[in-house]
């Protein structure tokens, strides 16, 4: 009776592993996909909202990007995985800075998922204080 049992624990392991693996493997797969979801949308907030805080349009896509570069290097993100775009379409009291970033998540280091690659994105739009002073305008 022993002798057909034999083997049982083996095939089990052997059709169970595969299983476990790619269990393990997407858990770790889906937590770096929530990291750098957060990361973009934080990366994207805090680019628009060093851009408002700008004196005017052009330092505040400068001062937009430096302040996206330092907190997506918090997040882990200076692979060159990630685009940040500010812009200022007219700048002024009450207009937009908007900011979009775009981050490509891979899993190159994941077995069976080496080849995998996901494009997560976000884009936050801040306004330009209505009562701020903008250098360069008279006081009324």
């Amino acid at each position: 009776m022993l002798r057909r049992c034999r083997g049982q624990g083996l095939v089990e392991a052997a059709v169970a592993l595969p299983i476990v693996l790619l269990l393990a493997f997407g858990v770790i797969a889906l937590a770096q996909l929530a990291q750098a979801r957060m990361g973009v949308s934080a990366v994207a907030r805090e680019s628009a909202r060093a851009g408002v805080l700008a004196d005017d349009g052009s330092d505040a896509v400068a001062r937009g990007q430096e302040r996206g570069r330092e907190v997506a290097a918090g997040y882990d993100m200076n692979d060159g995985g990630l685009q940040l775009v500010v812009s200022v379409p007219r700048w002024d009291r009450g207009e937009e800075v908007v900011a979009e970033a775009r981050y490509t998540v891979s899993f190159d280091y994941l077995p069976l998922l080496d080849r995998t690659t996901i494009a997560v994105g976000a884009s936050h739009r801040e306004r330009v204080d209505l009562y701020r002073s903008i250098p360069g305008e008279e006081n009324d």
